[in-house]
């Protein structure tokens, strides 16, 4: 399922935020389910999970992955 909004561009949506936004509350108002947020970067630097809940900077890139199989 697609979490992305309709504006999405190649994966990638520009949004305004609150100062306060973190993560989480990004993913939690979007409807994605937790267990579907694997990796999180902020400005390519890996989130740990006790830390998605830390605001944003001004200008902060987001990304989120869900989790993948490969061989």
């Amino acid at each position: 399922m697609d979490y992305l909004p309709a504006d999405a561009v190649k994966n990638v949506v520009t949004l305004e935020v609150d100062e306060s936004t973190t993560p989480n509350q990004l993913v939690d108002k979007y409807r994605v389910p937790r267990a579907e947020v694997h990796l999180v970067l902020i400005n390519g630097i890996y989130v740990d999970e006790v830390d998605r809940d830390n605001p944003l900077n001004p200008n902060d890139t987001l990304a989120i992955w869900p989790p993948v199989a490969g061989g």
